[in-house]
């Protein structure tokens, strides 16, 4: 019974140095197979992204029913640079993405937004921009001749549609008032009103122009299918500058580091014509270009 005994304990010593020896063996061969460079290898912090879901082309839901547009792709292309982080994607509306950024639900939200003030208090804004939006004048075809740009706008004392103090444009306005102070542009100050109103008084002649986002104008007039086409020979624009957008990140000690390095990440997407190539294809053109700053 002793011999047996003994030798069961060997038989089960030996087992036990066997399974060891796989396990290792096992975990060798795993570790060989993850990659050390390039793909990420591992992954310290998952970020909840959300985004606006009809906001074309800046973001918005595709065919496929996948997250998509010029920010959102831009963002992807910034998680393959970053091996920390992965992102997951949320499409959703305006007022949750915002409430939510506030409350920690998001980390990251981009809907095309501009940096603000109440922004910056809010929300960590990154130092470099993801995107633009266009800002410019719409106006009658009739006065073209008149107006090439906004300065010209101006020099002729043409009549502004008022434009809300809430809304980021009036600060705009402000500051080509400030670096134009011999031919400002008058500002006047007004509640909320719909886009149709605003085309509808320029066409009767009530003001001469109307302080507008080029992809609404592109949107709503010269697409064919856009809800005012109908003016497109009535109704022309042209672009003022390029406002840069941002995306907004809840505030807290692993967002402040993840901050810097999208900065960093965005710097390299730019030094290597990324940027450049996902607007022309989402935009049609290089809005980083109308950038003036």
């Amino acid at each position: 019974m002793t011999q047996f005994y003994q030798n069961k304990k060997v038989l089960i010593g030996a087992a036990v140095v066997v399974a060891v020896g796989a396990i290792v063996a096992v975990r060798t061969i795993q570790s060989k197979k993850l990659p050390t460079t390039g793909a990420k290898a591992k992954v310290e912090k998952v970020l909840q992204v959300a985004h606006t879901q009809s906001y074309k082309p800046y973001d918005f839901v595709n065919d496929k029913g996948e997250s998509d547009g010029f920010e959102v792709q831009v963002l992807k292309a910034v998680d393959e640079k970053l091996p920390d982080y992965k992102f997951n994607y949320t499409p959703t509306s305006d007022e949750d993405l915002l409430i939510g950024l506030e409350s920690g639900k998001y980390d990251i939200g981009t809907k095309g937004a501009w940096k603000t003030p109440e922004r910056e208090q809010k929300f960590i804004i990154p130092e470099e921009k993801i995107a633009a939006s266009v800002i410019g004048l719409t106006y009658r075809t009739a006065d073209k001749a008149k107006y090439s740009n906004l300065e010209d706008f101006a020099k002729q004392n043409g009549k502004l549609i008022p434009i809300s103090p809430q809304n980021a444009q009036y600060k705009v306005i402000e500051d080509f008032n400030a670096t134009n102070p011999k031919t400002p542009i008058k500002l006047d100050a007004a509640d909320q009103f719909t886009i149709s109103d605003a085309y509808a008084w320029l066409l009767e002649g009530r003001y001469d122009g109307f302080f507008d986002i080029k992809l609404s104008f592109d949107n709503s007039v010269l697409a064919a299918d856009g809800p005012y086409h109908d003016y497109a020979s009535k109704l022309s624009y042209v672009p003022y500058k390029g406002i840069p957008t941002y995306p907004i990140i809840h505030k807290n000690a692993t967002n402040e580091s993840f901050a810097k390095a999208y900065d960093k990440a965005i710097k390299e997407l730019e030094a290597d014509g990324t940027l450049t190539k996902l607007s022309k294809k989402y935009f049609g053109e290089d809005v980083f270009s109308y950038i003036k700053d």
